[in-house]
This record gives C-alpha cells, structure tokens and sequence, in this order.
C-alpha cells in the first residue's frame, strides 16, 4: 500500500464553504435512509403479495432505473441553473414520490407502488448527481476523494436510520401467515391483513415528507456562496431543461402504458435512450461526452461503478432471505444482521476516511476488494453450524461472512466517484457525475442477476454449491445451494472494482481550464 511522504494537514472542508458543506450532509442522509428502507420493501412485498424473487425485485429496478434514467436530465439541470435548484428539484420530486404511496396503499396495488418507487428515486437521483459533484467543488483538488468519502460517511447513518425504520415500521407489522396459509383466508381477512400492512410501508415514506420538506426550505433561504457564480441561468437554459425534461419522461412514459408487459429492466434500459439522444443532438453536451470519453480513468470508473452499485444493492437485498433461510430466523430478526453488517459499513467508512491522510484512496480500496472477494467465497462455501448466539440471535461462519462483506465495501463508492473525476476540467465535471451516478442502474441489473440465480432449480452456477442442500423452501422460494450459489455474483462484481482500483491507483494532475 502506498504511504504518502507527508501528512496532509490541508483542511477536508475550508472554512468558507462549510455552511454549504453541512447543509448537503443532510440530503446524503436522506437518500442512504430511502435507499436501505427499499431494500427491506423487497422481502416485505414478497409476503405481502405473496411474490417470487423476480417479482419481487421489481422494486430495486424501479428504484436504481431511475437514477439511470434521470441522471442526465440533473446534470442538465445543474449545469443550466445551479447546484442548488438541483438540491431543490430532487427535493421536490422526493415528496411528490412519497405521497403516491398513499393511494398505493388504499389501492393494495403493487404497480402503484412500482411508480412512487420510481419517483422517489428519481428525486434521490437529482439530489446524488447534485450533491457529489457539489461536495467535491467545495475546496482543493487533492482534498476531494477525503472530502466525499467525508460527506458520504453520513449516507450510511441514514441508511441505519432506514434499517431501523424499516425493521420497525415495516418488517415488525409483518403477519406471520405464510404464502400457503394466505392462499386460504377469506378475502376480506386477507385484504384486511393486507391493508394493516401497508399502512406501515406508507407511514415511514410520508413522514419523511416533513423533513425533506424542512431541508427544502433551509436550502431556498441559504443560497450560499457558491451560487452567486451560477452564470448559468442564461437565456434558454430553462427552454434546455425542459427538452431535457421531456427527451427523459415522454418515451419512459409511453413505453409505460403502450407495454404494460414488457420486461421491466428492457423499460429501464429503453428509457435510457432518450437522454442519451438528447446528449448526441446538443452540440455543447456532445463536445462535453466526448471530452469525457477520452479518459479512460472516467468510463472505466462508470463500468466500475456499475458493478460496484450493483452489488452492494443485490446482497444487501438478498442479505436478509439468507439469513433466514440458513438460519432460520423470521424476516424482522434478519434485518438484524442487516443493521450489523451496516455497522460494519458505517465504522469502517470513517475508519478509512481517515487512513487516506496517510494511504493512497486507491490502493486501500484494492484491499479491501480482495477482502470481499474472500467474503463471497465464506458466504457460498462457509457451513450454516452455529458457531455462538447473543441472546436469542445466532451467528453462524458463512453469516458473519456475509455482514463482514459490508465493511469491505465502505469506501468503494466514494473512492471509485472521486478516481474517475479526479482531475477533469470543471466544464465537463457536471456530465461526468451524471455518467457515474447513471452508473447506479447496476442496482437494477445485479439485483435481478442474482435473483434469478436464487429462485432456480437448473441455473449452470448451481455447480459451484452442488454439495449444499438442494431442498427447496416453498416460503422463500429458493434453496441453499442457490442462495450460496448466487454470491458468485458479487465475487465478480468485486474483481471488477479490484481491477480498476489497481489500474488507476495512481493520482491524476487537474486539467487547465481550456482543455476538455
């Protein structure tokens, strides 16, 4: 591992821009805590509406399509307006998201639900493309990768708040009938089960409504001093927006109702190419993409951003039908390992922000992969033999295994971020964090990937656990030989940011001004 020949004593945030600096901290909050409750809605509509995996994952590629989708529509946003209408817009849209889940719930309908997933998500996507960026520009080049990695340190503090909300609100209100014992209840006793339960899925996302809506005023009234350099509300930046606008939500849309069948990673993926055309017919976003396409620090950051997302969203999604199938526990006592190996996450999160005064980013993060990749390999091959309980919750080799794979994963996401724009001229930054936060539709390509590795009885990757038991769980619909074998997954995905890590491991110089 690389020591740096000095301690950098250079501030992470300088004075003059932490006001703007703490007041992001709180939308990093925000969105970690939506992220991680959606996880839990996964195992949580799986009973509810008594899903598949399939199905089921339906939800994380409602939630990670739309940051696909939207991502360049907000850096279109931010690079004509400004930083802070982006922190508001995302906002905005947030709170419209939540409050669809009002009529979802008195419906009982999960397409309903698919749509507010998707608008929450989509204004997750305008804060994250907004807020990364705008955490990186808040002080000097070589203090970047620490100051995100900083900032980001709080999106897993909300992810807690999620995880316990979620275990709480959510998965605590579960009934405990299982898919056979629903399929023979009278209608109104199960619509009447039904109903109580997603009372407790929508209560957690409107009250969150209240304080998105009291984050939205702080940032209306502090504009900050950034923001006296928005020269971007030029003439016709509003008119580029709004065909930004409509280049992203008329085809998603009319794909929407026109197909209601079709397959809805084909949706996400199809969506894509409105924005992206819109990228290719301005000329000033044209020159922008190809400015950024002659870095390959940049898109091999976007290719490895994609696996990286990809599979921290498919096993912490996948974490809690493990647990309870190895260990036999119920979804709510699952979520506990969850909250642990999110723990993990948050304590090594800063634990590595701070060695990066002392160790290059990079080389720690080629560590750490390594470290996960021999998680994946515990997760599949580990046995499920109690090894201790604490009180009445067991731990097992392959279950610890699988939560210490979450303090593998801390500094992926940050480190991969501030490598792939670590030295870009400021006039391309805005469409490079759009590419990367694009990136994050890995969440709903991975998460499928290995939910379909999950459910089956024939997948070719079930060779690698042939030895497990194969019986099949009616309830959770899988077996242990898939479940372990499915974490060959993330094994791959975690080779991915091991390579890019290694081949990008040294820092990049900032670009002058003129150049692209």
């Amino acid at each position: 591992m690389d020591s740096q020949n000095n301690r950098d004593l250079t501030p992470v945030v300088p004075r003059k821009f932490r006001a703007a600096f703490f007041m992001l901290v709180s939308c990093f909050a925000l969105w970690g805590l939506l992220n991680n409750m959606t996880d839990n809605l996964v195992p949580a509509f799986q009973r509810i509406f008594t899903m598949d995996q399939s199905r089921a994952g339906l939800v994380q590629v409602a939630f990670y399509g739309a940051y696909a989708v939207l991502a360049i529509f907000a850096s279109i946003l931010i690079k004509e307006f400004s930083y802070r209408v982006g922190v508001l817009i995302g906002l905005g849209i947030y709170i419209i998201g939540a409050l669809m889940y009002i009529p979802a719930c008195v419906a009982q309908d999960f397409n309903i639900y698919f749509i507010a997933i998707f608008v929450v998500a989509s204004g997750c996507s305008l804060l994250e493309t907004t807020c990364n960026p705008y955490v990186l520009s808040l002080g000097p080049d070589k203090t970047a990768v620490r100051r995100l990695n900083f900032a980001q340190a709080f999106n897993p503090v909300g992810s807690m708040v999620g995880i316990v909300l979620a275990q709480q609100l959510i998965l605590s209100n579960l009934n405990e009938a299982t898919a056979e014992e629903r399929a023979q209840m009278a209608p109104d006793q199960l619509k009447e089960i039904i109903n109580g339960e997603l009372f407790w899925v929508c209560a957690p996302y409107v009250g969150l409504c209240a304080i998105a809506f009291l984050i939205w005023l702080f940032f209306l009234r502090n504009k900050g001093e950034e923001q006296a350099a928005a020269a971007s509300q030029a003439a016709g930046g509003g008119i580029r927006v709004l065909v930004a606008a409509l280049f992203s939500l008329v085809p998603l849309t009319a794909l929407y109702f026109l197909f209601p069948d079709m397959d809805k990673v084909t949706w996400v993926l199809c969506g894509m190419v409105g924005p992206l055309a819109y990228i290719v017919i301005m000329p000033t976003y044209r020159e922008m993409l190809v400015g950024l396409l002659q870095h390959p620090r940049y898109w091999c950051g976007v290719i490895a951003q994609f696996f990286y997302v990809g599979v921290q969203i498919a096993a912490w999604t996948w974490m809690n039908a493990y647990c309870q199938h190895e260990l036999g526990v119920e979804p709510g006592t699952a979520a506990i390992y969850y909250t642990i190996g999110i723990c993990l996450f948050i304590g090594c999160r800063w634990v590595t922000t701070y060695l990066m005064k002392i160790f290059n980013p990079a080389s720690m993060m080629c560590l750490f992969a390594i470290g996960a990749i021999l998680c994946c390999l515990g997760v599949m091959y580990l046995p499920s033999t109690v090894l201790f309980s604490i009180g009445s919750l067991p731990f097992s080799a392959n279950v610890l295994a699988l939560m210490a794979m979450s303090g593998c994963m801390s500094l992926m996401f940050p480190t991969i971020y501030g490598i792939a724009l670590g030295g870009l001229n400021q006039n391309i930054v805005k469409l490079g964090a759009a590419g990367l936060i694009m990136a994050i539709l890995g969440g709903a390509i991975i998460t499928p990937w290995m939910a379909g590795i999950i459910g089956s009885t024939d997948s070719m990757w079930l060779g690698l656990t042939d030895g497990f038991d194969a019986t099949w769980n009616e309830n959770l619909k899988t077996s242990s030989v898939a479940l372990r074998a499915s974490f060959i997954v993330p094994a791959i995905c975690f080779a991915v940011v091991l390579v890019y890590g290694f081949i990008f491991r040294k820092p990049q110089q900032p670009e002058q001004d003129g150049q692209d």
